[in-house]
């Protein structure tokens, strides 16, 4: 069979077609070779930026760490802190407590030798004892001066001394003078009074223990002196 002319141009307009869809194929490819290396670049850019921020995150969690381990070491400081100021004050309570005893010892040591003086010259007095403490069946009894005289006189007198006088130190006085027989029996006989000595006191509290018929006795100049109004009548227990 003869090729003719017009089937060399059917096939060569079919070459063409070819070679031109060929082409578009290629170009295609070429396009979607250049979107795919786009997208892994972005994936890549990425990648990156999800490590870069994990490394981020990573610093983040180790400075946190850093601050909780410094909050830490803040709060054992401040613990730390807390007792050494926890034992300063119970210390300081102790001072505080063993000053007001050895105040209290510097009164009554201030109060002896001018009570004495007064025990025996004003109510006849014939033994004074200071810091008298008795114990019987368990309980105990403390008095800061006893003062007796047997005889004629019969009395007994019990001081306490304060350095400030305050409203409880009547009924302290009041409890002494209503158990000091169970514990000296030897002085049943005996009429009971009670002074109290201060340093310090109110002119309202002096009335109050004139009233409950105890001696007043104050210091000046470090000699006690008795303050009681003119026809006094001291109670006898």
């Amino acid at each position: 069979m003869a090729t003719t002319a017009d089937d060399v141009w059917a096939l060569l307009r079919e070459l063409t077609a070819a070679q031109r869809e060929t082409e578009r194929m290629q170009r295609e490819t070429e396009r979607m070779q250049r979107e795919t290396e786009r997208m892994f670049q972005e994936t890549d850019r990425r990648f990156q930026e999800t490590d870069r921020q994990f490394q981020e995150t990573g610093r983040q969690f180790q400075e946190t760490g850093r601050r909780f381990q410094e909050t830490d070491l803040q709060f054992q400081e401040l613990a730390r802190e807390r007792r050494e100021t926890d034992r300063q004050i119970r210390e300081l309570g102790k001072q505080i407590g063993g000053l007001g005893e050895k105040f209290g010892s510097f009164t009554e040591g201030l109060a002896l030798p001018s009570m004495e003086r007064l025990l025996r010259k004003r109510f006849g007095m014939e033994v004074i004892s200071p810091s008298v403490r008795a114990t019987k069946d368990g309980q105990h009894l403390e008095i800061d001066v006893l003062a007796y005289a047997n005889g004629a006189v019969n009395a007994a007198y019990l001081v306490e001394v304060k350095s400030h006088l305050r409203e409880e130190a009547i009924t302290q006085l009041q409890n002494l003078l209503r158990r000091f027989r169970d514990f000296f029996p030897e002085h049943r006989e005996k009429r009971l009074y009670g002074i109290l000595a201060a340093v310090d006191l109110t002119p309202t509290l002096r009335e109050r223990v004139l009233r409950e018929g105890f001696y007043v006795a104050r210091i000046h100049d470090q000699v006690f002196t008795l303050e009681v109004p003119v026809g006094f009548e001291p109670r006898a227990y």
